[in-house]
């Protein structure tokens, strides 16, 4: 009998796929499923049907795989935070070294290109800097608490993570592992705070109600906690209490802001932001170098690991020190500082203005004279009017956003054709695309992969290019 859409079925999981998807086989079909580990042999519902795929519903694993663990997390099977908390993580490093070598190969025609083992993160769990905790006011039921015939009264009321696929509703956390225990301490506490004093959660529908985000960034190095309040209107009289509250249960918090968006977007990033405790700002330590790190801008959410993504960018990059180093896409202004000491001048190049004015101040306030910082969009800015006023580079490190780099900045990249080109990526699909372009200039040396968020199917990568044919 043919399987159809609602079908139940059993197989055995083979390996994993597009985002941690297990994948077996059915009627010689392809067959996708969440929740599993290879070596699962398990009964799935059919949700999906496709000419040359099926996407099943775990019902149950009927026998656990070799690489099957138990989740530490009671959310693990529902929240998007971090979907492979069941398998183990030596597993985990080894599908991802394939994924990047799978992409390498099938997009990027790269068949020759091997990547190395994958650089292992110390810590698995409570390694992220920075959470983003969603309040809202439908909350999501699990499939087990719809099947139990319970009445929950609380469905109104949410804070956690957004359910996967649903930007209206709200997975109601009970416990969260990837940041240190105080961030989830913290947003309890709000949302403990809320209820007490009946203040509303935003609605993305009907665009009403006022706590949107609660946001908490820590310095590992530090010890700087910063809670950022993000609302959906600008009312002091409520926020200022909240914040004194949270002081008086967490005197370890250094700062706390309020960035207000009251506009539809969906963004934690406020129209405007105030200031409630603090200086608005924590600092990290990466390498020699102290970073400010502002409420909206962006820093590297694994500490310990961005250490070894740097250093691996900077080994790769053989610096001399009579180079012009150029770093596109350079956020705060991180990774240039951390290979500033070994070049004549490093100039770093982004979009955000917030970013540029960081990273100016962190150059100032590292003594990092040797560095200059150039603000807009990749395509408009590094062009032959920017080369002009710089110098031709020796080295170029780029550290694209997950769409990878536009097709003038490759372009560019290959009419340079420069010494060394050491490309940092956090999609190693949208990598694959921009090296098949650059190969035909550039040899591709060596590709690193590098474990910056264990727990989920992505994976950070460093990739070393050198010029063809150098005199």
């Amino acid at each position: 009998m043919a399987v159809k859409k609602g079908h139940t079925a059993e197989l055995t999981i083979e390996s994993a796929a597009f985002e941690g998807k297990g994948f077996g086989r059915l009627e010689d079909r392809a067959c996708f499923v969440k929740n599993t580990a290879p070596g699962d042999h398990v009964k799935v519902r059919i949700i999906k049907k496709r000419k040359s795929f099926f996407e099943g519903q775990l019902i149950e694993v009927l026998k656990e795989g070799p690489d099957r663990v138990q989740p530490v997390c009671r959310h693990a099977s529902v929240c998007g935070g971090c979907t492979w908390q069941h398998v183990s993580y030596a597993e985990q490093l080894r599908f991802k070294r394939q994924h990047v070598e799978d992409h390498l190969h099938r997009i990027g025609g790269l068949r020759d290109v091997i990547p190395l083992p994958v650089l292992a993160a110390p810590q698995q769990l409570h390694y992220r800097n920075k959470m983003e905790y969603s309040f809202g006011d439908r909350r999501w039921l699990t499939r087990e608490e719809i099947d139990s015939g319970i009445t929950f009264t609380d469905k109104d009321v949410a804070a956690g993570m957004h359910a996967p696929g649903r930007f209206d509703r709200i997975l109601n956390l009970e416990e969260c592992h990837l940041q240190v225990p105080v961030s989830f301490e913290i947003m309890d506490f709000v949302r403990s705070y809320a209820l007490k004093h009946d203040i509303s959660s935003y609605n993305p529908v009907k665009k009403q109600g006022f706590i949107r985000h609660v946001m908490v960034r820590n310095g590992h190095h530090t010890g700087d906690l910063m809670v950022n309040l993000v609302t959906f209107a600008d009312r002091g009289d409520i926020v200022k209490p909240l914040a004194e509250a949270l002081l008086a249960r967490f005197p370890q918090i250094t700062t706390i802001v309020n960035n207000v968006n009251d506009t539809p977007s969906p963004s934690s990033e406020g129209r405007f932001e105030n200031v409630l405790f603090g200086p608005g700002y924590i600092t990290e330590k990466l390498g020699a170098n102290l970073f400010r790190i502002d409420a909206n801008t962006f820093f590297q959410t694994n500490t310990l690991q961005a250490g070894q993504l740097y250093e691996t960018a900077r080994q790769f990059a053989d610096l001399r020190p009579d180079d012009l180093l150029f770093d596109l896409y350079c956020g705060v202004g991180s990774l240039t500082l951390y290979t500033a000491d070994a070049v004549k001048q490093a100039v770093g190049i982004e979009l955000s203005p917030v970013s540029v004015e960081n990273a100016r101040k962190n150059a100032a306030a590292n003594n990092v004279v040797n560095c200059a910082f150039e603000t807009g969009d990749m395509k408009d800015v590094f062009t032959g009017k920017f080369i002009q006023k710089y110098g031709r580079p020796d080295v170029i490190i780029t550290d694209p956003p997950r769409a990878g780099m536009h097709p003038d900045v490759v372009k560019t990249l290959c009419e340079l054709a420069v010494d060394r080109l050491i490309y940092v990526s956090c999609n190693s699909a949208t990598m694959a695309r921009d090296l098949a372009e650059l190969s035909r200039v550039y040899t591709i040396d060596r590709v690193q992969p590098v474990d910056m968020f264990p727990q989920t199917y992505h994976i950070e990568t460093v990739a070393r290019l050198t010029r063809r044919f150098q005199a």
